[in-house]
Parts: structure tokens; sequence; C-alpha cells
């Protein structure tokens, strides 16, 4: 991305409304949470920071509500949920890539039984049907609270913001990540990167703490995050490495993930529900009326609400009183809970705490005695009960030096500045690890006839990522396909777990065209090396097939000295194309193939080139006898491949064109609404003030008396057009109304402005003349009393007169003006304006700057000669006397070589903080902050 350096300053001022397609270097995170949003930046100045929305708070809630044809996000929606709790839409984040029938879509409609879910057909999904019969798929929801997300960091960093990392729960699996890559796009997003949310948590920490961190001894640290959804248990160890980068090894602090442990439906909101539905039964057990509450979408709705603020009180409190007003039927409700009564309620949940820390020590093969600290993460940990769980099973004192709400969101921000090219950022590394172990399936046929399915692991539990694999299919000679799948290795999750999982299967693949590129190389000299298959697993944790390809192994006749030597010479002085951060690949193969893993080496080493250049050309002048052994050269030769994926399916092309249709309209609607409620505060700001300013004698005064009574005509016509049917008028008429108002008022405001800023004017003008005439004597005193003969000419006549002309001019211009001016009425057109008046002030300035300057440059010289003057009045006696100086006295007045030791060491850069400074895209290369 290229933009020159004006761009790049002027993107920072300018509004987000001016600029909707344009490009700045800045880059977010977005923490999309269950229950709250989080945004941070990063932009030139602006070093890891929340952005905070438009209450002025730094975190949002995560609701889209529709009504009345509008949308509303955040605290808003939330209003509209309380009311209309259908039409407000939350906690769905977990909801991606689901079927209707999962677990989990089952366990959402029975917390929330007031949404109307759908089965979507076409692609196994589901969608929310709303009031007004709109469908709403789950990436659509989520692409909207994404959009919003980067309004309020366009809006933070005074740029429009395009690239961000998204944070998505570990256990996401390969549908949910690739829904949530979908739903960045439909935001507009270019997504840098899906980060776990443990990853962006452990890598916050780290930064700040990376002074405690050494290559001998790793720091081992458990993070245990319960928020509102989910708890996840991540193992992770600190340690400094080193890495071979451009052409030279460096030392890194890296944060490795160990081992993880999780439960999908233990959290906040679980706790938040149990206790509604607590409020509601006491209730109905009241008697108060012959309804049942849970029969009243608005007054479950209510509960709700009431039930996470009663929550959060006890968590502090050992009893409080919920109260709600008018619950059902106008009716009030109030009710003494104690803490413990919620813990009662929740008795079986808090027995659940301890396992996902032992699955996740179970995991990562590290004991209890080596991790170092225990830090609570997320608001579930807040609740007391929760904190003695996870003290009573992992035996030490708990940690609470992190930002539970902000951890993530800030970590993945500094992920997204290091992704990014416009920032430079201290090299932090990040190892994560598969959760699902991934295999391969295919069918292969017995020496008797029989069919048997073989499976081959991919990426086996643990495994690091990003990286590539190959696997290798060396019995096949015609057409075949294989499935890929988790592999069983995930059977130590409990059966719950796994059927919110999904199908096991996740994509197959039919390979075509083999026999055809096995005939290419149908050769005597040719020796196939199997079918190879290139599998990446990327940054996001996605698994992709990159290519696949039959390998063949050819022999070719040996080259000739001459040639040899000639090729190798071109090979010397020829660059290697090869990336030299590719990283090994690991190779899987099927029975019968041998297992190889490619060297790490630096492709890239000018010296590892030279000397292989140098043993080639020696090797090339040897005798005849080497040179007949023959040349084995291998041929990849692609073979095509076609994926059918299993389950749910992402949103194909068509589908996304239709819903970025519905959503820029939806944008559109929105847009048109915040500039209709923004000309009518205007319209209405200025009419109260319009009407209250001429009330007052100073305004009054300088309105004429039909300009007076012609505002108030119109002041009192649109008012009462507002007061009818203005309302509901568009922007453009509001606009159009604003500025017939303007046009009325504006010269009289104009005309108070001046009358009331001139006196202020004058007597800087005033002291302008003061100091032009003061400076005018002194330099003409000054150029009178030059000795000529130093030949040093300070100002000429002309310019001497031109400030003299000036002055004069000046003074009769003021003294004619002020006259006009004092004849006239102050509702008459002003003479003497307060701009006519910095103009002569700044003509003033202008000459007597430009005779300074000049001033100073005179006596500079001036000095300068009676420096040249004295010094060599100063050497005469001493190269008088040269010769009769003895050796000891001239040797004595050399400068002592002070010794190499005690040279003053180079003074280091102060430590910049994480994020320290910008590089405008010109730059080849990041610049070190």
């Amino acid at each position: 991305m290229k933009i020159s350096l004006v761009t790049l300053c002027s993107s920072v001022v300018l509004l987000l409304t001016l600029f909707e397609h344009s490009y700045g270097i800045a880059v977010m995170s977005v923490d999309l949470g269950s229950e709250w949003m989080k945004v941070a930046i990063v932009s030139p100045g602006v070093p890891m920071e929340i952005a905070l929305n438009k209450e002025s708070k730094r975190k949002t809630p995560t609701l889209v509500a529709f009504h009345k044809g509008e949308r509303t996000f955040g605290e808003d929606a939330q209003i509209i949920g309380t009311r209309f709790p259908s039409n407000s839409y939350g906690y769905f984040l977990d909801l991606l890539g689901k079927s209707i029938d999962s677990p989990v879509v089952q366990l959402f409609k029975s917390r929330f039984p007031y949404y109307d879910i759908v089965a979507d057909e076409e692609r196994g999904t589901i969608v929310f049907k709303t009031n007004d019969n709109e469908l709403y798929h789950v990436e659509e929801l989520v692409a909207m609270l994404l959009h919003k997300a980067r309004e309020y960091a366009s809006v933070s960093a005074g740029q429009v913001i395009n690239e961000a990392v998204i944070i998505v729960p570990g256990y996401f699996n390969q549908i949910e990540r690739q829904s949530m890559l979908k739903a960045g796009e439909l935001a507009g997003l270019k997504v840098l990167q899906l980060m776990n949310d443990y990853t962006a948590v452990a890598l916050n920490y780290g930064i700040f703490k990376r002074k405690d961190f050494n290559e001998t001894n790793p720091v081992h640290v458990m993070f245990y995050d319960m928020g509102a959804w989910s708890t996840t248990v991540s193992i992770v160890s600190y340690q400094v490495v080193k890495t071979k980068e451009r052409g030279f090894v460096e030392t890194h602090p890296q944060v490795s993930v160990l081992g993880v442990g999780y439960d999908r439906t233990l959290g906040g909101l679980e706790m938040q529900i149990r206790l509604r539905d607590f409020l509601g039964k006491k209730f109905n057990e009241m008697k108060k009326t012959t309804k049942d509450v849970f029969e009243n979408p608005r007054a479950v709705a209510k509960l709700f609400k009431e039930a996470g603020r009663l929550k959060n009180v006890l968590s502090a409190n050992n009893e409080h009183f919920a109260q709600i007003e008018g619950l059902i039927d106008e009716i009030d409700f109030k009710l003494l809970v104690t803490r413990a009564e919620f813990e009662a309620l929740n008795e079986d949940l808090f027995d659940r705490v301890g396992y996902p820390v032992e699955q996740a020590l179970k995991s990562s093969a590290v004991p209890m005695d080596v991790i170092s600290q225990v830090i609570l993460v997320g608001a579930g940990t807040r609740v007391p009960k929760v904190q003695e769980k996870i003290t009573k099973v992992v035996g030490v004192e708990l940690s609470k030096n992190l930002n539970t709400d902000e951890a993530a969101a800030l970590g993945a921000v500094y992920k997204a500045a290091d992704l990014s090219t416009g920032f430079k950022v201290k090299k932090f590394i990040t190892k994560d690890i598969v959760l699902y172990p991934i295999q391969v399936e295919f069918e292969r046929e017995s020496e008797s006839g029989d069919t048997k399915i073989i499976k081959r692991m991919l990426f086996g539990p643990s495994n690091t990522y990003p990286q590539k694999k190959i696997l290798t299919f060396n019995k096949y000679v015609g057409d075949f396909n294989f499935n890929v799948s988790y592999a069983s290795e995930i059977e130590h999750l409990n059966p719950e777990q796994i059927a919110m999982l999904g199908t096991k299967q996740i994509s197959k693949f039919d390979v075509s065209g083999v026999s055809e590129a096995f005939g290419k190389h149908n050769e005597e000299n040719a020796e196939s090396k199997g079918i190879k298959a290139h599998f990446a697993m990327d940054e996001s944790g996605i698994l992709s097939l990159v290519n696949i390809e039959l390998v063949v192994e050819k022999q070719e006749a040996a080259e000739s000295p001459l040639s040899k030597l000639g090729n190798t010479l071109t090979s010397l002085f020829s660059r290697s194309k090869t990336d030299e951060n590719e990283k090994p690949i690991n190779e899987a193969v099927d029975e019968g193939n041998k297992t190889a893993e490619e060297p790490s080496k630096n492709v890239n080493s000018t010296e590892s080139q030279q000397q292989s250049a140098e043993e080639s050309v020696k090797n090339a002048t040897q005798t005849p006898d080497a040179d007949k052994k023959p040349k084995i050269v291998t041929v990849k030769e692609p073979i095509s491949a076609s994926e059918t994926r299993y389950g749910v399916s992402t949103l194909n092309e068509k589908q996304v064109e239709k819903s970025l249709s519905k959503l820029d309209s939806l944008n559109q609607i929105e847009h048109a609404k915040v500039r209709k409620e923004k000309a009518l505060n205007s319209l209405e700001s200025l009419l109260f003030d319009a009407k209250s300013k001429l009330e007052l004698e100073e305004y009054s005064s300088v309105a004429a008396p039909n300009e007076s009574k012609t505002i108030v005509d119109k002041i009192d016509e649109i008012t009462n057009w507002l007061e009818e049917d203005g309302w509901n008028a568009e922007a453009d008429v509001l606009e159009n109304k604003l500025n017939e108002i303007n046009s009325l008022v504006v010269p009289i405001w104009e005309r108070h402005r001046e009358h009331q800023e001139r006196p202020e004017a004058l007597k800087s003008l005033n002291n302008a003349l003061n100091v032009s005439v003061t400076f005018y004597n002194s330099i003409k005193n000054l150029s009178l009393n030059t000795n000529e003969t130093e030949d040093l000419n300070l100002f000429s006549d002309i310019e001497l007169k031109s400030l003299d002309t000036l002055i004069n001019e000046t003074k009769v211009w003021k003294e004619k003006s002020e006259k006009e001016q004092n004849q006239l009425k102050k509702s008459d057109p002003i003479v003497l304006t307060i701009r006519s008046i910095v103009e002569k002030i700044r003509a003033l300035e202008r000459e007597v700057r430009y005779l300074e300057n000049k001033s100073k440059l005179w006596m500079a010289s001036l000095n300068k000669k009676k420096e040249s003057t004295s010094k060599k009045k100063e050497d005469k006696p001493k190269n008088k006397d040269s010769d009769k100086t003895k050796p000891s006295e001239t040797e004595q007045s050399k400068p002592e070589e002070q010794p190499a030791g005690d040279q003053e060491p180079l003074t280091p850069k102060p430590s910049p903080s994480p994020v320290d400074e910008t590089t405008t895209p010109e730059d080849k290369t990041k610049t070190e902050l």
C-alpha cells in the first residue's frame, strides 16, 4: 500500500465521512466477545489504545437491534431489547457455522425462546427471522458489529482503518473460522489474522514482561479465562529464542501455547440465566397476577437484565435486593437475594470449574509445580465461588494483575501492528497449537482384493502452526479421492463437547488427471516418487490444500565440462528466488513410503552460494570419468483436485454479493438517519440561538430594523413548520431550512464580531506601528554611525525609505479609516474590517523582520572579521620565535590522544514503547521504532 507522506498526514485530521473509501496506515483489533465488544487501535502517535464508542466508553454490548426500519447497536440496542426482546440480537457468536440441530443452537433457543430461528436449507445452517420477515445469517450480524467496530476505531484514529486482527475462541473449528473470515469480508475489512483469545492474552502479558524472560529457564504461566459463554484455560511458556533472519542470528522473546482446556457452556451467561429463572419463579409464587411471567417475552427480558446486575453486585456483597418496576401488568417486583442462594443455584457449574484446568495440564504435560502464576481473565472469574474453586484445584494463589476486559484486544492489536506494513514493533514470536488433530483417510486395495481404509495423521495434537506438510500417495496411477477429517484423538473431550464440534468430516478431495500426468512421463529413465499433496495451516488456524503434483525423477546425460562450468558461473551471479522465511516442510506418508523432513537452511546466504559455486567450478574441471555419471532431474507435474466440504458451507460468491447489498442498504439508511439527526439538531439550536441573541441589545443594535423583523418572521415560520410536520422531513429539506436562516443571521453575527474585536485589533496595530518606528530609528542611526573603512554596508537608502513609507502610509490609512467608520451606524456595512487591520499588521511585521534578519547577518559577519583580525595579531609573535621553541614544548602543544578504552560509549536510545513510530509506505522495509 503506497501513499505519500502528505496523504498520510492529511488522513489523520480529515473526517471519516469525507474519505469513506480511502486508506490509512492505522490498524485495529476486535475482541468480539459474546457479551461485550472491545476495539483497540495502533495509529501514528497512538500506540496500543482502546477505541471509545459514541458514548465514550471502552466496551460496547455485543447487540444489534432492528425496530421500525432502523438498526441500532450497543446500548441503544440494549434499550430496544428490554421493550422488544425479539428485535434485539446478542450472544450469537457461537452460532457461526452451526446447523439447526446443533446442541449449541438448541441451547441458545432454550436460553432465549423469543427468537425466531429457522433453517437455511441451502447452506445447512441457521438464519434469524425478524418481525418484518427479514432473514439474517449469523455472518451478517457479526459483520454489522465488525463494521461498527471499524467506525469506532476510524474515528479514534482519525483515518479510515481497513486492516484488523479479529479474536476468536480457541476452540473454534474450521467452519467457524472460515465463517468469521466471511464476516470480516462483509464488513469491508482485510483480516490480517484470526487470533485465538488465549494467545492474544498471553502476548499482551508477555510484551510488558519481556525483561523477565531468558534463554535458559522458560517461564510457565496458566491463564484461566471465564467469559460470558465459555471457559478456557491455557498453559503457555515464555522464553528467549534465537532466530536466523536477514542472514544473521537474532534473539527474540517467544510465547508458546503448550496446552488448552475448555468448556463451551460454562460461563457467566449460564449463571445469569439461572438467576433470571429463579427470579421469575419467585414472582410467580407471589401470585400478584394470574399470568405466567415466562410467557411474556418483555417480562423475561427485564428479568434477564436485572439478573445480570444482581450477579455482579453479589460478587461483592452477601445480599442485595432485586428490583423491577412494572415487570408485568404494571406490577413491581422486589426480592432480597443472598449470595448463598445464588451459589446454590449454580452449584453444579462451580463443580465444573476445575475440568478445563485438568484438561490443559494433561494436554501440555506440564506439572502444576512448574507453573509460576495462575492469572485470572474474564468477568466470570470475579465470582468469589469461582475463585475459591480455582484455588482449590491449582493449589496456588491467584494473580489478578491483568486487565481482564482489555488484555486480549491489546495483545491482538500488537500483532496487527507487527503484521502491517506501516509499523515496526519489537519482535515477539507467538507459537499456537492445533486443538483438534486432523487426519487424511483414503481407500487402499490389499493383495487379496479387499478394500480397507487407511488413516494418516496430518496435524497431530498440539502441533504448532502456521505449518506446511506433505502427504505422499505412491500407490495410485489413476484418479482417486481422499477425505480430511478430525482425528480420533479428540476422544479425550467429553461427549457434549464433541457433539458441539459438529461433523468430524471436513472435506473430500477428488483428484483427477492422474493417468494423464503419468502418461507425460512414461519413459524408461523416469522413476515416480509418488503423488504429493501439499497442505498448509495458516496463521488463522485454517487448513487448505495448496496443490497436488506428480513428482518424477529422470536421468539425463551428463553435461560437458565446459557446459557445466558455464552453468556454474551463471548460478554464481544469479540470485536465489527461494523464500528465506520458508519453514521446513514435514512429510507424512502412507504405507510403504519413506518419511522425510526437509532440513532448515539459509538458501539466500551469499557466502554459501559462493562456496557452492566454487566447489561446482572445481568439480566441473575434474577428470572426464566423473562427468560420465548420469544427472538426476526432478520433474513436478501439476494435478487438479476439487474440494467438497462437509456440513455447513460458507457463503458462496452469489450469497456474498446478496449479503453485501443488504448490508450496504442498511448502512445507507443509518447514514441518512445520522445526517437527518445532525441537521435537525443544528436547525433547532440555530433557531433558539438566533431568537435569543436578537433580544440582546448588543446584537439588535447591529441589525437594521427590517433585518430583525425578517429574521424573527422566518424563525417563527420554521418553528411552526417543525412542530407540525417538520420532524418527518428528510435531511435535504432540513439542511435547506438551516441554510435559509444562516443566510439571514450570519451578516448580523459578522457585524457584531467586527465591532467587538475592532478595539483590540486597533490596539495591536498601534503596537506594531510603535515597534516599527522604534526599529526604524535605531537602524537609521546605526547606518549613519557605521565606519565606512570597514566596507560593510548595512542597509541601503531604498530599504530605509521603504520602511519609512510603509509606516507613514499605515498611519494615514488608520486615521482615515477610523474617521469613516466612526461616522457610520453599527448596522451599516463595515469599512474598517478586522481583516484589513490584520493585513496592515502583517505588512509591517514582514518589513521589520526582513531588516532585522539582515542586521543579524551583518553583525555575524562583523564579529567574524574582528575574530580573524585578532587571531592574526596573536599568531604573528609566535611565527617570529618559532625556531627558538623547544621540541618538548612543541610536543606539549599538541592535543593529547585519548586512549581507545577511555572513549565515551555510544549513548543507548531510550527503550521505546511496544509500538512507537510509523513508516511511510515509500519505505521498502520497516523502520525500527
